[in-house]
């Protein structure tokens, strides 16, 4: 059942992406700004974390998985450290994805090349 949650939820973030995407005509770099920012704000009311619940995976992989660590790695630096720990704890909790992201658009540099 896990995985049917996962692949139906994860399914209909990223259908709504798409459906943004192509009824809107906007860029598809604005669609992922909006899809972390709608996630980071739903994190911020409570609302994502039910559907994390829920889903698991077919919500934390999205783009707006992405917010949403953003925003609870924010809100548990500033319980610990203040303003300053509000500041590094989205970077800390995202310090991962953001590693996996830079070294994985390195390595695939050296081996193709751009078609512009």
């Amino acid at each position: 059942m896990a995985y049917l949650m996962a692949f139906l939820i994860g399914g209909a973030l990223c259908a709504v992406a798409q459906a943004i995407t192509d009824l809107l005509k906007l860029n598809p770099a604005l669609t992922m700004v909006l899809s972390v920012s709608a996630g980071a704000i739903l994190s911020s009311l409570s609302l994502y974390g039910p559907l994390v619940k829920v889903a698991s995976a077919g919500a934390t992989v999205p783009l707006p998985g992405f917010g949403h660590v953003l925003v609870q790695g924010m809100l548990e630096g500033a319980t610990e450290g203040g303003f300053i720990g509000l500041m590094a704890g989205g970077l800390k909790a995202a310090s991962l994805v953001l590693t996996i992201a830079i070294l994985a658009g390195f390595f695939l540099s050296l081996f193709f090349n751009p078609k512009g």
